[in-house]
């Protein structure tokens, strides 16, 4: 049979957001070695270079002006004959994030487009929404008042999916092409649930979780915080998709300016005066490892060579990836689905280490069948067989 690929793709607005200089209350920030205002940064290599050095609370943040020239193509569902393979059923697969899953899909290179073209028989709902949160904004009120809920964080948009919130009330007026996508799925249907957020938790300061800087629990709602609310997200898509698999895909290393666009350094360093883009990441794999999903780490620099040194061709402003980016960490991301199904060797998502310099984005990753055998000698029983539809023996 013809394998086909079904995208669901959604609009969604581009956004640009400036954290003004308003610093954070003493309760509320950590201890730093070295503080920030607005002056002048030496931008060097050698000075970003050195993650280890001191941490840098940065009094204003500026996200770049960045505008996704795709960013107003239609919803449209497309069918794209793939080679011949003995998989029957389709592979459904949501995803839920920020800009960085939005970006490109007006002209097919979103990362949920990408990755569904490198998995077998997929379907993909992008449900992706540029500027948005994993958790509940503080400055909105009631979140208890599921009657009136218009938040589109990550949280809002699970119980839009499980019916928990008028979906309407949240994405109609605004975002209607998203909501078109999300009435197409079926969550009983769903095989995979994608998740990426941090980078607007970061710069709205969002709490890692409900404890304060030194570690003792406050009385702060758990859909206030990072941690909360990307768990009791995961639980409801868990209640109404329970034989779902969830991959949770960390915020993307990136460089950051302050609100004058000086220099401040990268995601290791520069802190919003709770935590570094990192630590919403170590947040997240907190919460992977207490829910029982995938990571994909797109921070830690351990799947490509994505860094200071390369981020310029990784990253068009400093924060959004490039398509070639793009293309790169969902040839990665798509491991996970391919080597769970067993469409090729679990082996593959550890061994393939992208380098940009390096990258042809038709090519597909094989790995060494000796290093294979030496290594993972089960899998090499399977490959020798045949049983990858990804890994055919050569």
């Amino acid at each position: 049979m013809k394998k086909k690929f079904a995208v669901l793709t959604a609009l969604t607005l581009s956004f640009s957001m400036i954290l003004s200089g308003c610093s954070l209350g003493k309760d509320d920030s950590k201890e730093a070695t070295e503080y920030i205002n607005d002056e002048n940064v030496d931008a060097s290599d050698d000075a970003s270079q050195d993650i280890s050095s001191n941490i840098i609370v940065a009094d204003s943040l500026e996200e770049p002006d960045y505008n996704d020239p795709t960013a107003g193509a239609s919803v449209e569902v497309t069918e794209t004959p793939q080679e011949e393979n003995p998989v029957d059923d389709n592979l459904v697969m949501v995803f839920f994030g920020d800009s960085q899953m939005a970006n490109g899909r007006g002209d097919g290179t979103d990362i949920p487009t990408l990755v569904g073209q490198r998995v077998p028989n997929a379907t993909v709902y992008n449900l992706g929404i540029g500027g948005t949160t994993a958790a509940f904004k503080r400055t909105s009120a009631g979140y208890l008042d599921y009657e009136n809920w218009t938040d589109n964080c990550f949280l809002g948009m699970t119980y839009c999916l499980s019916g928990q919130v008028d979906r309407n009330k949240v994405l109609a007026e605004s975002y209607p092409d998203v909501l078109n996508t999300m009435n197409q799925i079926d969550p009983s249907q769903v095989d995979y649930y994608f998740i990426e957020y941090g980078f607007n938790d970061f710069m709205m300061k969002t709490p890692l979780d409900i404890n304060d800087p030194d570690g003792n629990p406050t009385d702060l709602p758990q859909e206030y915080t990072f941690y909360g609310s990307l768990s009791y997200g995961i639980s409801v898509l868990k209640r109404i998709s329970p034989q779902a698999k969830f991959v949770m895909i960390y915020p993307f290393y990136g460089i950051y300016k302050d609100g004058n666009g000086a220099y401040l350094g990268d995601s290791f360093v520069v802190s919003n005066g709770i935590g570094t883009l990192a630590n919403y990441a170590d947040k997240m794999g907190n919460v992977a490892g207490d829910q029982g999903t995938y990571i994909f780490d797109g921070m830690y620099h351990t799947k490509c060579d994505l860094y200071v040194d390369t981020q310029e061709q990784y990253l068009q402003d400093t924060v959004h990836l490039t398509e070639t980016g793009r293309r790169i960490m969902a040839r990665l991301i798509a491991h996970i689905p391919n080597g769970v199904e067993g469409y090729e060797p679990t082996a593959y998502r550890d061994g393939d280490f992208i380098k940009i310099a390096e990258f042809n984005p038709d090519e597909t990753y094989r790995m060494d069948p000796a290093t294979l055998k030496e290594h993972f000698s089960d899998q090499y029983d399977k490959y020798i067989n045949g049983d990858y539809i990804l890994a055919q023996p050569q």
